[in-house]
């Protein structure tokens, strides 16, 4: 993580920690205790995990090494909450996340409580640079978390054949952009990409280093559901020709045949939503695509996806934050990455390996996190989350 203004002072960290600690409670008003608990992919975690692991990131990175005589909540929740920080030790299988009746729901948001009182007095002392900058990373993974609330919730009950309603007006899925579907011209050049500043960014951002461009165009918006149903209706998913090797054996052992969450009624199509399945907005922004798909529809445009450095330089030419948005570039170190000491050096370092990079933002991104280079980053065959198309040539 980069630095974070150190003007912010106790007060302002604990104001901003109750606003996003009471936001992910606000998230989980409408749910019933059932709707905590499942978890029918591995690529998803219940609710239930997602609230008590962002506690557990406050409790284990903050309060444990640094409040004197902090009692943990429960010793075995170290063990059932963590993620994937093999510093800090074992933990459940990924897979198993909801196969966790207990602890209850209740007890997870006793622990919220316990772990917010000791943070709450914890924020109220003089803390030093080290302890400032972790709690606002803390604050970051929350609301990445927050997103993944929705994005994994959604999953799970679309997997309901009764298609149950999270929350009545909110299909943000069908929010649409200004209609603009022309190309900006960015000119070859040499430019600088990644953070500049001395606000929060993560530390995959860091590197800021010079890259050399040859002349493109970008597309000033995104891949609409109406282009992307002719792609459909032009057979292209049965057409190898447009398809990626690795994509093609995809599309066909999983028999796709739509973006997911498309659903065909008698040749009329829906969509699941966060409100329930509706009929398709066509002039929405096409979303859950993969990698894969993404790819192929560029080439069935004559067209390519920008590289992440393409579209960061040219982002000041369109209005981005209703898609993640499928680059064709690798998640790769920038130059002179180094990954922090601890379990913090856990947080993006290791995954750089056979994944895509996403810019941009969505529809259920919290605030703070839609910059331009900000880099998301997914396995080619997910698409679970927001993610869309934009095109470049």
């Amino acid at each position: 993580m980069q630095a974070v203004n150190q003007q912010r002072t106790e007060n302002e960290l604990l104001s901003y920690f109750k606003e996003v600690r009471a936001r992910t409670e606000e998230l989980c008003a409408p749910l019933e205790t059932e709707d905590f608990i499942p978890q029918p992919t591995v690529d998803v975690s219940p609710p239930k995990w997602n609230i008590a692991h962002t506690t557990w990131f406050f409790e284990e990175m903050i309060l444990k090494r640094f409040a004197p005589d902090y009692q943990v909540f429960d010793p075995d929740f170290g063990f059932l909450f963590n993620s994937y920080y093999n510093t800090i030790g074992t933990r459940t299988n990924r897979d198993e996340r909801g196969a966790l009746s207990r602890p209850t729901v209740a007890e997870v948001f006793k622990y919220r409580k316990y772990v917010d009182a000791q943070m709450s007095e914890f924020l109220s002392e003089e803390l030093s640079a080290e302890i400032k900058d972790l709690v606002v990373l803390g604050l970051n993974h929350e609301q990445q978390h927050q997103e993944l609330f929705l994005t994994d919730l959604k999953f799970t009950l679309s997997r309901n054949p009764l298609f149950p309603v999270y929350r009545e007006n909110y299909a943000v899925e069908e929010i649409c952009e200004m209609p603009n579907a022309g190309f900006a011209a960015i000119a070859e050049g040499i430019y600088e990409i990644g953070y500049a500043g001395d606000g929060f960014c993560f530390d995959n951002e860091l590197g800021r280093h010079k890259v050399f461009l040859h002349d493109f165009e970008i597309r000033q918006s995104l891949v609409t559901n109406a282009e992307y149903l002719e792609f459909i209706e032009d057979k292209a998913y049965e057409n190898f020709n447009l398809w990626h090797s690795e994509g093609w054996d995809w599309v066909n052992q999983n028999a796709v045949n739509a973006p997911l969450y498309w659903v065909d009624r008698d040749g009329e199509w829906f969509s699941f939503t966060l409100s329930g399945l509706r009929p398709i907005n066509w002039d929405a922004p096409v979303a859950h695509v993969s990698f894969y798909e993404a790819a192929a529809f560029a080439e069935w445009k004559s067209a390519r996806l920008p590289t992440e450095f393409e579209w960061e330089i040219a982002s000041t030419k369109f209005e981005y934050g209703l898609r993640w948005e499928w680059t064709n570039s690798a998640y790769l170190a920038y130059p002179k990455f180094k990954k922090a000491a601890g379990a913090v050096g856990e947080y993006n370092g290791k995954f750089m390996i056979n994944q895509m990079v996403l810019r941009g933002a969505s529809v259920v991104t919290p605030g703070g996190h839609s910059r331009a280079t900000y880099r998301n980053f997914f396995h080619p065959n997910l698409r679970w989350q927001f993610t869309g198309i934009r095109l470049a040539k």
